[in-house]
């Protein structure tokens, strides 16, 4: 693994899959984390297991020193010690305060799925989807205080079929952003890139998804279409039918303008043809 005078310790910060997949691309490219902070293990599952997050599974398997506090603040003193390191951030799912921004030399990286200033927020892949944009990308961010407005450091273009269902996306992002982020840490590190300020002027903002956005009762059959590849997995989409029953898509496609339901989940019932 590469830790040389010229490549600081690093200190990753991530929780889900997604920062699974960054942390692989890293390990190809030789970038093994000297500490991994996670969120705290949570009950899963219909029999309430208590499970580590799929970051702390990986810091075992690899060896790598974990913590997993409930709040980040309460690690500011443990983390003062890697003011040496380079911290980087991918799906964490805390706000990080200035204070642990503050402690590293080489900054805190973040990797976003967007091109920003575009989609700064909570789902910007599924805003991406949703807007059927031809383009999407990675952004490698040096944090600041403000939610997703650091300046840039590094910046990738990918072309977005117009197709593409979330999960598919997902995995696409992170192994792009994971790729990039390793691209862009010796030239980070060794002073070959400057970073450069949003343009703020041209933000957009996407909100944190809630069940109720997959209701597709009232939209046309373009909408629907858009939110079932936005949605697909979680949250999923839905309507109502006649006497106010949920009816869940599990399958459908657009076809000639109209959205072709295929499979449903009716309330309390198992999947079935939609027919």
């Amino acid at each position: 693994m590469k830790h040389t005078p010229t490549q600081p310790p690093i200190v990753f910060f991530g929780t889900p899959d997604f920062s699974v997949v960054i942390l692989e691309q890293l390990y190809k490219a030789g970038y093994l984390p000297k500490l991994i902070v996670t969120a705290p293990d949570k009950k899963v599952g219909r029999k309430q297991l208590l499970t580590a997050p799929a970051v702390a599974q990986w810091a075992h398997k690899h060896d790598v020193a974990v913590v997993q506090p409930t709040n980040p603040r309460d690690i500011v003193q443990g983390l003062s010690v890697h003011s040496d390191a380079i911290f980087i951030v991918a799906a964490y799912g805390y706000i990080i305060s200035q204070e642990i921004l503050d402690i590293p030399r080489y900054g805190t990286l973040n990797v976003h799925t967007s091109l920003l200033p575009q989609y700064r927020g909570a789902c910007p892949i599924e805003s991406a989807i949703l807007n059927a944009d031809p383009i999407t990308g990675s952004t490698i961010m040096l944090m600041d205080k403000k939610m997703d407005h650091g300046p840039i450091i590094a910046q990738e273009t990918i072309d977005l079929d117009e197709h593409t269902q979330r999960p598919e996306l997902f995995e696409t992002l992170a192994e792009h952003g994971g790729a990039l982020l390793a691209r862009t840490l010796p030239l980070w590190t060794t002073g070959a890139l400057s970073p450069q300020e949003q343009n703020h002027e041209e933000a957009t903002f996407c909100y944190k998804i809630s069940k109720s956005d997959g209701d597709i009762t009232d939209d046309d059959d373009y909408t629907r279409y858009r939110k079932y590849l936005a949605y697909y997995g979680w949250p999923g989409v839905f309507f109502f039918d006649a006497d106010k029953k949920r009816i869940k898509v599990s399958q459908a496609h657009y076809v000639n303008g109209s959205f072709v339901i295929t499979r449903v989940i009716p309330e309390g019932k198992s999947e079935q043809d939609y027919a």
